[in-house]
């Protein structure tokens, strides 16, 4: 299937490319032959990262994430989590006071936010660098909803 068609595939359901990207665009990153065998697995990977061009901070398709759960090296790593499922959600609830701390040495760690008027406080596990796999559940909770499953 050519990257145009897997393009136009996903946007039917629901992973359109954010306004102004093209395939071109795409190709910057990798080849059409990465994209094109197999289908679908770099085009969902591609979707998920951040455009490797300026300005930093853009996606191709502010639905999808590519989420390595080996993350967690210091502050703001959980902050990034939180920020990354309010983008994929749509952005449909209130996010305010994001903040976390994060020593990995020490072993502490605390992430706090409020999500619809509701505050959020999490300790979470240090392990390595692996994300506290409750406290993601608990995330993906906050931010999934109606028709939204993570």
């Amino acid at each position: 299937m050519n990257l145009e068609a897997q393009i136009e595939t996903l946007a039917k359901l629901g992973l359109p490319l954010n306004e102004g990207l093209t395939a071109s665009d795409l190709l910057k990153s990798y080849s059409r032959e990465d994209y094109q065998d197999p289908p679908f697995d770099t085009i969902l990977f591609a979707y998920g990262i951040e455009i490797e061009e300026e300005p930093s901070g853009r996606f191709f398709c502010d639905r999808v994430w590519s989420f390595d759960a080996e993350c967690i090296y210091g502050d703001s790593d959980y902050t990034t989590i939180v920020e990354a499922f309010h983008r994929i959600s749509g952005k449909q609830k209130s996010l305010e006071a994001l903040s976390d701390e994060i020593d990995v040495d020490s072993g502490h760690a605390r992430l706090r936010y409020t999500i619809d008027g509701q505050q959020r406080d999490f300790r979470p596990r240090i392990d390595n660098d692996w994300v506290d796999p409750n406290v993601a559940a608990a995330i993906m909770q906050d931010f999934g909803g109606e028709g939204l499953d993570f």
